[in-house]
């Protein structure tokens, strides 16, 4: 009898098991996102969210389908994502059940004409203050984004040491954002040099400092899904220290090429002044700059990850506890890191502009008006 009843179970377990793994292939079956804009609201109600004391707004929206195998056709949306209203237009996720039934999400607004919008004020204002300057800027800025998605976060997902490679994608993006947008001469030159000595200083440091305060570089839902993605292939640590190296590339850039402009116009404005002299006053105007620039970097960490602080600000661990957390841990050694090789960008771009533009002529005056808030000091 107990035999006749484990061959029992067994032909059942062989019969259900393909049907099971054909409705695991088939159950909530993604389909795709696609884009919708709301009709009307048919319906609202709050809605405590299981397990807290929290209510979120439920809506019911009718809604026009904007492209994909479904374009033009009017659903029925359940939305608790984000209040809408009659005519915003959002993303959805389509899914199909193992019954044939249908489930509809909002994922996301659609923000495509707020972002072209700012992007062509922000290309505008650029060339409308800053000429063919601002232009090339622009063209130089593209540049630095095909080289991050192009070639350092390729090389990164290849397996490539994240140390060398930021250093090396950060050598081409200084190269094209300092030589196209301040033009091949003697100081772009200077401003190069002493900006790529910075950044190598700045690596050491940070390769230092990260080993010593033992920070892994999992400090995000993001990072632990990275590593699950990419089956744990990736350098964490490595990629943290590279993402500090870009990190400082737009202040270093900022800090060597106004160097460099100030040392050229303090020679060009006495001939006779001494270098030693011209030195001094560079580095001067060099430190107010600096404390401009460090107070600018820390705030803009600070405001990026606002929302946290407010989180861990209501939360019951001490602020050793805070501070000690990697997450924390990890913004402090960036922002010092990166702003101790602002620093050093000072004398080390002021030091080689003093030795190679002595006699330097600049063939056009006008280059360096993007950095004119150098000369005010």
């Amino acid at each position: 009898m107990i035999a006749q009843l484990i061959r029992y179970v067994f032909v059942v377990c062989l019969l259900v098991t393909p049907f099971a793994s054909n409705a695991q292939e088939v159950y909530n079956e993604y389909q795709g996102t696609y884009r919708g804009e709301v009709l009307s609201i048919l319906e609202e109600q709050l809605r405590e969210v299981p397990g807290t004391d929290t209510e979120t707004l439920l809506q019911t929206i009718s809604v026009q389908v904007l492209d994909g195998p479904k374009e033009g056709q009017t659903l029925t949306i359940e939305n608790e994502y984000l209040e809408l209203e009659a005519g915003d237009k959002f993303y959805f996720n389509h899914n199909v059940y193992i019954d044939g039934t249908e489930s509809y999400f909002v994922v996301n607004i659609d923000r495509r004409d707020s972002l072209v919008l700012f992007f062509g004020l922000f290309v505008f204002t650029i060339i409308v203050f800053g000429g063919w300057q601002g232009l090339r800027s622009l063209v130089a800025l593209g540049g630095s984004f095909l080289a991050i998605f192009y070639v350092l976060l390729p090389g990164l997902v290849a397996g490539y040491n994240p140390l060398l490679l930021s250093s090396l994608v950060a050598s081409g993006v200084l190269f094209g954002a300092i030589f196209f947008t301040h033009g091949f001469n003697r100081e772009s030159a200077v401003a190069y040099g002493g900006t790529m000595l910075a950044v190598l200083l700045t690596g050491l440091l940070a390769y230092i400092a990260v080993g010593q305060a033992k920070l892994t570089g999992f400090v995000t839902d993001e990072s632990v899904f990275l590593n699950f993605v990419t089956n744990g292939s990736l350098d964490f640590t490595g990629l943290l220290l590279g993402a500090i190296i870009i990190g400082v590339l737009g202040v270093l850039d900022d800090i060597a090429v106004t160097q460099a402009a100030v040392t050229t116009e303090l020679f060009n404005s006495n001939k006779d002044i001494k270098p030693r002299e011209v030195y001094q006053k560079a580095i001067r105007v060099g430190r107010e700059h600096v404390g401009a620039l460090v107070n600018t970097l820390v705030l803009a960490y600070v405001g990026a990850s606002l929302p946290l602080l407010m989180y861990f600000h209501l939360s019951e661990l001490s602020f050793w506890s805070l501070l000690n957390s990697e997450l924390f841990a990890t913004e402090i050694i960036r922002a010092i890191v990166g702003s101790i090789g602002l620093i050093m960008t000072v004398p080390i771009v002021t030091g080689l502009a003093v030795y190679f533009l002595r006699d330097y002529q600049p063939k056009h005056g006008h280059h360096h008006h993007g950095h004119s808030h150098g000369h005010r000091h």
